[in-house]
């Protein structure tokens, strides 16, 4: 298998970035191998989902970034679950943590979302986390897309656990509108749940049309990731996407 192009400054200002999509379940699993998953796939920004939200939360997700090398750019508790995390390459110009309306019975969920520069791109960043339920999950399908319109932005990149496969509802209203950056250009794995079985694709990372989709999937070929870390990090495999994104 191939690897995906490294992060690099083109010419003409366009950002070759990284980005890795990862549910990492409260970091109640081996952190260890977390950090050495994310730290080997050398991401520009990590969207991540299920970030600590209870005591010390903060604590553990600078524990966990420093580990990766990477920084916090925003969310965890304060979206009720998903973060962002950068290399020090990405310049943030502003974070936004937002809240969807809550249903009774149900876990609150958030979207984390920044404005960031690298080299001479400028975009828009949104990590989520949708419902279990599938009404809501749908709802909150259309919430996404109406944040990344909102955000002044010509190019966006949004992903996470959508708790849905791409013949989902959800998943087609997304992928309707955004470039599925696994459809557009696979690479590597396909299926992100379960790490032990992996039978099924409900995780993803979405990028705006103008966005080139270098290509995208779970890092099962990449130096450094070990099918044992994978296994051990957390109960989802990580998503791993290489795009282009012109210079604004």
């Amino acid at each position: 298998m191939s690897l995906l192009p490294n992060s690099r400054t083109e010419p003409d200002g366009s950002a070759v970035i990284r980005v890795l999509g990862y549910n990492i379940r409260s970091m109640r699993d081996d952190t260890d191998a977390l950090a050495r998953v994310i730290k080997a796939c050398a991401p520009d920004l990590v969207l991540i989902q299920e970030a600590p939200r209870f005591f010390r939360w903060r604590k553990k997700l600078a524990r966990l970034a420093l580990a990766s090398d990477l920084v916090i750019v925003t969310g965890g508790a304060t979206t009720t679950g998903p973060a962002i995390l950068s290399s020090l390459r990405a310049s943030v110009e502003r974070t936004e943590d937002i809240l969807l309306p809550p249903t009774p019975g149900l876990h609150r969920r958030g979207f984390a979302t920044a404005v960031v520069r690298i080299a001479g791109a400028r975009l828009g960043v949104l990590s989520c986390h949708l419902s279990l339920q599938k009404d809501e999950r749908y709802e909150q399908s259309g919430m996404l897309l109406d944040r990344l319109a909102g955000m002044g932005v010509e190019h966006a990149i949004a992903g996470g656990d959508l708790n849905e496969r791409p013949d989902g509802p959800a998943f087609r209203r997304l992928a309707d509108s955004l470039t599925d950056c696994r459809a557009a250009a696979p690479w590597g794995g396909e299926h992100t749940w379960t790490p032990t079985d992996p039978y099924q694709r409900i995780d993803a990372v979405f990028v705006t049309k103008g966005i080139e989709v270098l290509g995208c999937g779970v890092p099962t070929g990449q130096p450094g990731v070990s099918q044992a870390d994978l296994r051990a990090a957390t109960d989802h495999l990580p998503v791993l996407a290489a795009v282009r994104v012109p210079s604004s």
